[in-house]
């Protein structure tokens, strides 16, 4: 039976093709809009084209509302997105992260390159980025001395920390002066050393406003400076090159001054909280002592001092005598007295023994003489032998052998010449 697919498996292998596909997932499209829809939920839908095809676009609420422009029906733009399936319908199409008119368009590749390059070398690594001081004494500002930004930055600086001094650097901060300008002005902070922080940044605007703040000369002075940077660039939705360089980011000039000082009102009330706690910790401390101190006024050791050298003299006391009692040459003396004791002990017990035992040999030795053999042929009896054999009874005798015939004091060697049983037969 051949094998099938379902719609739904097919729609699910192509979108998990496409899906798996890195040169679809990052795309750069130069197209016209048409269809264009803005739906209730703030999506985009719409058509890209060119003179010969066309592809359907979505674009999610969530990107659509970082959009500079009113999108509509004939425009030429270039979109930033990725390509896949729309399951249920079977559908391909494109996923918009990004949109900008195609008049920027230039400017935007060129803003991608850029940034791509500058990735890659390392300038962006959060390992090269230096601390911000806590409390800086001087802040340098780098943005137009007649802009909004340098007003906004002096304000919010001085409302949040007086004691601060700004030094104002004043460069453009649009045009084809504006790059120059920035970089001398950050060298120059640099080699006056009377500030302890820079701000560099301006108010928002167009991209073609902010692209000093993409240029490459502007990123490699950030990235050069000894002096820490925040970059306070445009609205909270711009991202430029220098915001990625930049020891901190800030969405706002606004924002970039908060950064660079802590507000005094939360100094001053920290400041309370920790005195209220160190004069906590301090009674807390003294009520403590004085406690201890109590204790040993009102001990007995404090009232009577000379029980501890009255202690400590029984204690050595004591010592003394166990001392003299283990006196090496006392041990010595009276290990050998006790020596010379046990020798006395072992040797009378030694001869006592050895009388015992003297004693004993010497009755058994009279038992054994009492049934000795050879005692008993003292009194003339006789052992015989034939072939080295006891004889017991003439039944045993070989007559025409000689026997042995022992006596106490000697040797037999006799014949038989004849033999007779106790009935004389």
């Amino acid at each position: 039976m051949p094998r099938y697919l379902t719609v739904t498996a097919l729609n699910r292998y192509l979108k998990f093709k496409m899906d798996s596909d890195s040169e679809l997932q990052s795309i750069l499209l130069k197209a016209e809009i048409s269809n264009f829809k803005h739906h209730s939920s703030g999506h985009y839908y719409l058509t890209l084209k060119d003179d010969k095809s066309q592809i359907s676009a979505i674009m999610f609420s969530s990107n659509a509302r970082n959009i500079k422009f009113k999108p509509k029906d004939g425009d030429t733009v270039i979109v930033e997105g990725y390509v896949s399936v729309y399951e249920p319908y079977g559908t391909y199409q494109v996923y918009i992260n990004k949109m900008q008119m195609d008049g920027v368009g230039d400017l935007y590749l060129a803003y991608e390159r850029l940034k791509k390059q500058l990735e890659e070398e390392g300038l962006f690594k959060e390992d090269n980025k230096q601390p911000l001081p806590i409390l800086p004494k001087t802040i340098g500002v780098i943005t137009s001395k007649t802009g909004a930004a340098v007003r906004d930055i002096i304000n919010v600086i001085n409302n949040r920390f007086p004691l601060t001094k700004i030094i104002v650097y004043p460069a453009s901060v649009q045009g084809n002066l504006a790059k120059g300008e920035i970089v001398k002005q950050i060298e120059k902070a640099n080699e006056d050393k009377l500030v302890d922080l820079l701000i560099v940044g301006r108010g928002g605007g167009s991209i073609e406003d902010l692209w000093p703040f993409n240029e490459e000369a502007v990123a490699r002075a950030i990235y050069a400076s000894k002096l820490p940077i925040i970059s306070a660039v445009g609205h909270e939705i711009d991202m430029t090159i220098s915001d990625y360089v930049a020891d901190k980011r800030a969405s706002t000039p606004s924002h970039g001054a908060e950064i660079a000082v802590p507000n005094y009102r939360d100094i001053i009330d920290r400041i309370i909280n920790l005195k209220s706690r160190l004069n906590t910790s301090l009674i807390n401390k003294k009520t403590n002592l004085n406690s201890r101190l109590k204790n040993i006024v009102s001990s007995n050791i404090f009232k009577n001092p000379l029980r501890i050298i009255q202690t400590e003299q029984i204690s050595f006391t004591n010592i003394y005598d166990r001392l003299i009692k283990n006196n090496p040459k006392e041990l010595i003396s009276l290990k050998k007295e006790k020596t010379i004791n046990l020798q006395k002990q072992l040797t009378t017990e030694f001869k006592h023994l050895l009388t015992i035992k003297k004693n004993k040999f010497l009755n058994l030795a009279e038992k054994l003489e009492l049934v000795n053999p050879l005692a008993i042929m003292t009194k003339g009896y006789a052992l015989v032998k034939q072939d080295k054999t006891i004889i017991k009874t003439i039944n045993e005798v070989n007559k025409n052998q000689p026997i042995d015939v022992y006596l106490h004091d000697g040797l037999l060697n006799c014949k038989i010449i004849d033999m007779k049983g106790n009935n004389h037969e």
